[in-house]
């Protein structure tokens, strides 16, 4: 495994106890389908959350949340719409969320979560 994969499932792992901690149930992670992927699904009251998890070392130029550009935002809509075709959810909202989570050498990683980061696109 790179050191790069290795680091993001640390930060995946970090997010996940993050969300849990603030009350959130969690219903997938790292969920695939045709359309792509997304990191986690979460159950926030009666929202679901689809959140993207960006993890980067503490020497990195930019910060995480910055990659989750237009075309990203993109894939993430489209694998959203896809699960909730899959599932009855009408009687929840929806939302994108987008955790960055910065890894120190030395030191507790920092951890950032937008709720509600962008809107559902259109293609």
């Amino acid at each position: 495994m790179t050191d790069t994969l290795e680091i993001g499932r640390k930060g995946e792992k970090l997010a996940r106890r993050f969300l849990k901690k603030l009350g959130y149930r969690i219903l997938a992670r790292n969920y695939a389908c045709p359309a792509g992927e997304i990191d986690v699904i979460a159950l926030d009251g009666r929202t679901i959350a689809f959140v993207e998890v960006k993890t980067r070392r503490g020497d990195a130029l930019a910060d995480p949340e910055n990659a989750v550009n237009a075309h990203k935002r993109r894939q993430l809509t489209r694998v959203a719409q896809y699960w909730l075709s899959q599932r009855r959810a009408d009687d929840y909202g929806c939302r994108f969320d987008v955790v960055s989570v910065t890894m120190h050498e030395r030191g507790r990683p920092v951890i950032r979560h937008t709720p509600d980061a962008f809107q559902f696109l259109r293609r």
